[in-house]
């Protein structure tokens, strides 16, 4: 009986090493490669839901004006965090009862710390960041304060919080797997740089949101989907990813070890490998969820490793 598990396993592991090997006869092959599962592996596009749309947050250049916000809730002040369901009130004028609202979030980070070259500065460029934290319905105007309803949180909502009339967002369709280029060469399309994510997170994975220095005046839409890139130089450039290319790649068997470089200048008698020469490699997908006219927030829906800030984004033409 183990002898025959041991025999299944044995056969199952060949068919994976097989498969793995052989070449895709579903995927044409460009001009100078051989598809393989290795280097076109199987795209699966994560869907992105209702909160994905609505939760993600965006940035625009223009600052919002802040003369609708939230004022408080019933429960204030003893309660100064409000969510789905409770009531809130909301100072400034222009509201009608049965009006819905987006509640929004002017942010700042409170980590200032540049995690890749240039980024304060293309983040200036892009303009001001905001969270959005949820849905609500004016129930009732009789008062100063007009009075809403929670229909939908992503996040507690809290006093100071702006007031922005609700705008709905068009619905991303499921997308059909494909074969992931994991090399594709620069198209010389449209392209463009991570410069931010939601929350200020810094090293992001699928489902996550970023924010892209391309906008609707690019001609970028929601549903648009976008290839994320990344050279070795730009691990070069990185603090951490950085000290392993100071790191000995040689065995003591090597005669001439190579020696991997940063420039074409080399005192060494092996090898050399100039970072610059290798292949720049695809490392996700992103679909746009929304765009402002020089903006967009993005969604990541597959990962082959960590996306970071800074990464390269170039539109996706198998989309």
């Amino acid at each position: 009986m183990k002898k025959t598990g041991l025999l299944l396993l044995l056969c199952w592991a060949i068919a994976i090493q097989a498969q793995e090997a052989t070449p895709l006869t579903n995927h044409p092959s460009p001009a100078g490669t051989v598809a393989t599962n290795a280097n076109f592996p199987k795209e699966q596009f994560t869907t992105p839901t209702y909160a994905d749309l609505y939760c993600a947050g965006f940035v625009r250049q223009h600052p919002l004006a802040n003369v609708n916000y939230v004022a408080g809730g019933l429960e204030t002040p003893n309660t100064t965090h409000f969510a789905t369901g409770e009531l809130v009130y909301l100072a400034g004028k222009g509201y009608e009862a049965g009006q819905r609202y987006t509640i929004v979030r002017e942010l700042r980070d409170p980590n200032r710390y540049e995690l890749f070259d240039g980024q304060f500065a293309l983040e200036k460029a892009m303009g001001q960041a905001y969270d959005e934290l949820g849905i609500v319905q004016i129930v009732d105007t009789r008062s100063k304060s007009a009075i809403a309803h929670i229909d939908f949180s992503c996040a507690p909502i809290l006093p100071g919080d702006i007031a922005v009339p609700y705008v709905e967002k068009t619905t991303i369709p499921s997308h059909q797997p494909v074969r992931f280029d994991r090399f594709v060469p620069a198209s010389g399309k449209l392209s463009g740089r991570i410069a931010m994510a939601r929350d200020f997170d810094s090293e992001l994975g699928t489902g996550m949101k970023v924010y892209f220095n391309l906008g609707a005046k690019q001609g970028v839409k929601p549903g648009d989907y976008f290839r994320v890139v990344r050279s070795y130089e730009a691990d070069l450039h990185n603090p951490v990813d950085s000290l392993s290319f100071a790191a000995s790649t040689a065995d003591d068997t090597q005669a001439h070890p190579a020696q991997i470089e940063q420039s074409m200048l080399s005192s060494s008698n092996g090898p050399r490998i100039h970072v610059a020469d290798l292949p720049r490699r695809a490392v996700g997908e992103v679909v746009v969820l929304s765009t402002t006219d020089t903006t967009s927030t993005a969604m990541i829906v597959f990962a082959m490793e960590d996306i970071h800030l800074g990464d390269g984004v170039e539109i996706d033409p198998q989309q």
